[in-house]
């Protein structure tokens, strides 16, 4: 465009001159073309040489990514006791509600909710009255009873009456005092009585108050031992053997383990779950453990597996597999870190712990924390300030 342009303004100098002067000479014409046209091509090459330095020095700058902050620990090999949790609840090893058997009302109650009890101990005694008045009857019929069969057994003796005779004063001895025996059982069934040593609950009764067949008094439970009734999957049953030791933990004693023995297996796997039921014993001497108390149980194996272990925030969870992040040196020729996503298979927990089973190697650094903004390859710098727990059995803080 430059060109056609100094033609034109020179061809009119050339016709008409400028500003009315007569016409410029053809060397002088080409003379002022030569300086145009140089300083439009300094311009030009100025140009070119400014915007060729802007690209070279963006082409210069580092437009990489910054390194990723991340959290590292070091995978270690471990000793695990091969161990499997549950979840179950426990179970007195004796317990039920003391009940009426007969009508009646109360005339003595003779304990207190709570309390402990022995064997054989008085609970309450019914009203009776009726019953001893009938026992006294009883009684005294079965004494007339055994004086007409001893008076038929010498008669029978000397001959002097029939054995006939004789077999109906033996019946009517044996109907007096089975009489007697009923009345007595009447009585004592209205008398009752712990039928083995425990604690007491809250009394359901009241003295005076006529009670019913049946009607429940107060609940008495055995603490000591104490069952813990939990399952595990089928799976499991080879590994599974009476006498293994068992460890529970509570809600109401947090931080705080007891420990017990595996005392039975059920023979039989449900057929609805494929779990089968077992059952273990503590020893609770204070007490401290209630029946129906939920509790967390772990079954110990004499057997030790070695696993290489690193805290579960190191997992990255997809649908296509489960990965690590392993923290490298940069192959690139650039002094830093780098990370490596390598998939990995996961074995059992213990507490915040996981066992890698393969795509792990002992010693090796993995991402623990950061894990959000990482992709393969992706540069890191590490910074290990707060480190997330690899706590086999971590206690949650008081709230």
């Amino acid at each position: 465009m430059v060109a056609p342009f100094f033609y034109h303004f020179y061809a009119q100098e050339l016709t008409f001159g400028l500003r009315g002067t007569p016409p410029l000479s053809l060397s002088l014409m080409f003379k002022r073309s030569a300086f145009f046209l140089l300083g439009a091509l300094v311009l030009i090459g100025g140009i070119v040489f400014v915007k060729v330095a802007q690209v070279r020095a963006m082409m210069a700058q580092d437009w990489s990514q910054p390194p990723v902050s991340i959290v590292s620990a070091i995978a270690n090999e471990e000793a695990w006791e091969q161990s499997f949790q549950a979840v179950g609840t426990l179970t007195a090893v004796q317990g039920i509600i003391v009940e009426t058997e007969l009508d009646g009302k109360v005339v003595e109650i003779a304990f207190e909710s709570g309390a402990e009890v022995s064997a054989g101990d008085l609970l309450l005694r019914q009203d009776t009255t009726s019953e001893e008045a009938q026992l006294a009857d009883a009684q005294a019929s079965a004494a007339l009873a055994r004086i007409n069969y001893e008076r038929a057994s010498e008669l029978r003796q000397q001959g002097a009456n029939s054995q006939s005779e004789f077999d109906t004063a033996r019946a009517a001895l044996s109907s007096a005092e089975a009489q007697v025996a009923t009345i007595k059982a009447t009585i004592e069934k209205k008398t009752l009585r712990a039928p083995f040593s425990g604690r007491l609950g809250i009394r359901e009764v009241n003295f005076g108050q006529f009670l019913r067949g049946g009607q429940p008094v107060v609940p008495l439970f055995s603490f000591d031992p104490i069952y813990v009734d939990f399952s595990l999957p089928q799976q499991h049953l080879t590994a599974i053997q009476v006498g293994q030791v068992v460890k529970i933990t509570v809600d109401a004693f947090d931080g705080e383990s007891f420990e017990g023995r595996l005392t039975a297996v059920n023979p039989q796997v449900d057929t609805v779950t494929r779990n089968v039921q077992l059952q273990a014993t503590l020893a609770n001497p204070d007490g401290r453990l209630r029946p129906g108390m939920f509790a967390k149980a772990q079954v110990l194996s004499a057997e030790v597996q070695h696993y290489v272990t690193l805290p579960a925030t190191a997992i990255s969870f997809s649908p296509y597999g489960d990965a690590v992040f392993i923290v490298e040196a940069r192959d690139d020729g650039v002094e830093g870190l780098r990370v490596r996503q390598q998939f990995v298979k996961i074995g059992p927990r213990r507490g915040s712990q996981v066992a890698i089973l393969s795509g792990v190697e002992s010693g090796s650094q993995v991402a623990v924390g950061g894990l959000t903004k990482l992709q393969n390859g992706a540069a890191v710098a590490i910074n290990n300030a707060v480190v997330p727990s690899s706590d086999p059995a971590p206690v949650l803080p008081d709230s």
